[in-house]
């Protein structure tokens, strides 16, 4: 997947956890890609589907709750939001990023419900909380979200920034 090859290029990819909410669909390939590269994975799956077999080498957090708030730990937990496609739950997510002050990149031109996430760019409403960002070109969307590492330290953390 270009995105995560780019991201491994310009990130190390032992510094970076990704989280994702389940290890079906494109979130399996990201998973099996991540962990490949040398990513740390985070799996958080709903309640329903806690019982999938998944990666030995993932982290798998079972905090036994529903799509729609397991969502909400996968946001809150995330420095930004990468959103490579998706429907409803997806659409949620960006939208709890929003409002919890997570900037939020999208790929657009997808073809998935999640591109007309495009009328909530750059800013959801008047109280600018985060910006949303969308990016067609995956090696491109990789490259802003380095470039946002680059520039901007992790919540909570003391050290150096990513780069």
């Amino acid at each position: 997947m270009e995105f995560l090859e780019v991201l491994a290029l310009c990130m190390n990819p032992s510094e970076v956890v990704i989280i994702v909410g389940g290890y079906w669909g494109l979130m399996r390939y990201i998973v099996d890609e991540g962990l490949k590269l040398g990513f740390k994975v985070v799996i958080i799956p709903p309640l329903e589907m806690e019982d999938v077999r998944f990666p030995l080498d993932s982290i798998v957090i079972r905090p036994g709750v529903s799509f729609r708030v397991r969502s909400i730990f996968l946001v809150r937990t995330s420095e930004v939001l990468v959103v490579l496609g998706g429907a409803s739950g997806t659409i949620q997510e960006v939208i709890t990023a929003y409002t919890e002050g997570i900037p939020v990149f999208i790929l657009g031109m997808t073809g998935l419900p999640s591109d007309k996430l495009s009328v909530f760019t750059p800013y959801v409403d008047e109280r600018r909380l985060s910006t949303i960002k969308i990016v067609n070109d995956p090696k491109s969307l990789a490259n802003e979200v380095c470039n946002y590492f680059k520039r901007t330290k992790p919540r909570g953390y003391g050290g150096e920034s990513y780069g």
